[in-house]
């Protein structure tokens, strides 16, 4: 059954009462009930029911011609009955319509709606109801859209606070602009490291911004509630203090940082604002409290400075490594899908170029099938074999990607390479495939046919060219190797030569 106290809501933005009203198109006129600007419809339902109560959810605009309503009616309680009805299933409004069985709004239904406090609407002949329907409908979606810009303009401009030099203070601020209210970070230990913005005025009637004894006790209660995140499984928490809402965000997790903020307002824009300040601010304070950021910086520094791999390794906190390739199986990868990645596997050592992810990931954290990707995964190296890791990694993802597998991993079972000398293996292979060695096209080209069994398609695919430029270039490869390629004793050797690093 409805519940008056907690009407449903639906995912669109309510409508304004009086902006329905001011749209002269529909000359809908209020006769009785309160015109305060607050009231807001939900949604728009029609129906001729003497007792709608059962059909409602609470927050419509109900439309009736008056078709239920019995001769008699006046002289008894059947307004009350039916207006008391409506408000208990939590009805926003009622309209009628006047033609073709009603001229005029019946005089007893005015004074129901005035006594229970219902806005009455008299919809005028030349206005249908599904014509106010549409209208509700349009309103909805100005607002819709006016959120979702506001929205996306507020996120814009979080990116840019994040991007400053003094980025924790900066994004508060321009958190509280966005929300016309007060944001705070809490520390661990629940003390305030940086505010902004001023208190709603019912907080702070008794003083300037942060002032009088409203905004002590707004204070109090946040922080209060900035406990009850960090103390249980919920990440967010809301609560009302002195006409003022008030909202907690746990950061990271485990980490004890929380966002709080105040507001005039509860909105489900002014939470996705908050949401987003929340998830930037957990990856600053995730930073600053693990130190990871500085020693990853750290190592790649002193990399670009000529330091070598096993060098700056344990600044990465591992000692094995493996990596990873990623491409995504619809659209192209973009910098937030590539971080997503990497923290699904565990690593925030990523790196996106040319639509193509590689991760580096420590050896103790087996990557596993990631919904929407396809990966390819090398064995396990110490730093001083990371470029042929990177190696073995990209052949795993081509692999898994013509034969059409979310993973493949590099074997790792030991091989004939292991009867011959590195050195060796090395310049029989550079001797064999210098005919071929200057194209490098070619070389990766023979590589992945022959990963594939000869298969012209797969090796196509994992390319990503037509199965006749796969042709020509094995023709290519053919001719100038002076090989012939059907021989399996010789794409037994090129193998072995193609896998030297």
């Amino acid at each position: 059954m409805p519940d008056a106290s907690a009407p449903a809501v639906p995912p669109t933005p309510p409508v304004a009462l009086s902006a329905l009203l001011a749209r002269e198109d529909l000359a809908l006129r209020l006769i009785a009930g309160p015109s305060d600007p607050g009231l807001v419809i939900h949604w728009v339902h029609t129906s001729e029911m003497a007792d709608p109560y059962p059909y409602l959810l609470g927050g419509e605009l109900l439309l009736s011609a008056g078709v239920h309503i019995p001769e008699a009616a006046g002289s008894g309680t059947y307004f009350d009955d039916y207006v008391s009805r409506i408000v208990a299933a939590g009805g926003a409004a009622l309209g009628f319509g006047l033609a073709p069985v009603h001229d005029t709004v019946p005089r007893a239904l005015v004074a129901a709606c005035e006594a229970y406090g219902l806005p009455l609407l008299e919809v005028p002949p030349q206005t249908t109801f599904s014509g106010v329907a549409r209208a509700v409908w349009q309103l909805m979606a100005q607002a819709r859209l006016a959120e979702l810009r506001r929205v996306t303009e507020a996120q814009q401009s979080l990116a840019a606070a994040a991007s400053r030099a003094d980025p924790v203070p900066s994004i508060l601020r321009r958190l509280a602009q966005r929300v016309s209210g007060w944001a705070v970070l809490y520390g661990p230990d629940g003390t305030e490291l940086a505010t902004a913005g001023r208190l709603p005025a019912t907080a702070a009637a008794g003083g300037g911004p942060g002032g009088g004894e409203g905004a002590a006790r707004v204070r109090v209660a946040l922080a209060g509630l900035a406990q009850v995140v960090t103390s249980r499984p919920s990440t967010t928490a809301t609560d009302t203090a002195v006409g003022t809402h008030l909202a907690a965000y746990a950061l990271g997790t485990g980490q004890g940082f929380v966002l709080g903020v105040a507001t005039p307002h509860r909105d489900p824009g002014d939470h996705t604002v908050a949401s987003m300040a929340a998830v930037l601010l957990s990856l600053l304070t995730g930073e600053h409290q693990s130190g990871s950021g500085a020693a990853r910086s750290s190592a790649l520094v002193r990399l670009l400075l000529g330091a070598e791999p096993e060098a700056v390794a344990p600044l990465l906190g591992a000692g094995r490594w493996r990596v990873v390739h990623a491409r995504p199986d619809s659209q192209a990868a973009d910098p937030v899908a590539a971080s997503a990645l990497g923290a699904a596997l565990g690593s925030a050592l990523v790196d996106l170029a040319d639509g193509e992810v590689r991760v580096l990931v420590p050896a103790n954290r087996e990557p596993a099938e990631q919904p929407g990707w396809t990966l390819g995964v090398s064995a396990a190296v110490t730093p001083q074999d990371w470029a042929a890791a990177d190696s073995q990694a990209a052949r795993a993802l081509a692999r898994a990607r013509a034969t059409r597998a979310p993973l493949v991993r590099h074997g790792a079972r030991p091989g004939l390479a292991e009867l011959v000398p590195r050195d060796v293996a090395a310049a029989h292979a550079r001797t064999l495939l210098a005919p071929i060695a200057d194209v490098p096209v070619l070389t990766e080209t023979l590589r992945t046919w022959l990963s594939l069994h000869g298969s012209w398609d797969r090796t196509a695919v994992a390319l990503a060219v037509h199965r006749n430029t796969v042709r020509q270039r094995i023709a290519r490869c053919r001719t100038v190797l002076g090989a012939d390629l059907d021989d399996p004793d010789v794409r037994m050797e090129l193998w072995f030569a193609l896998k030297q690093p």
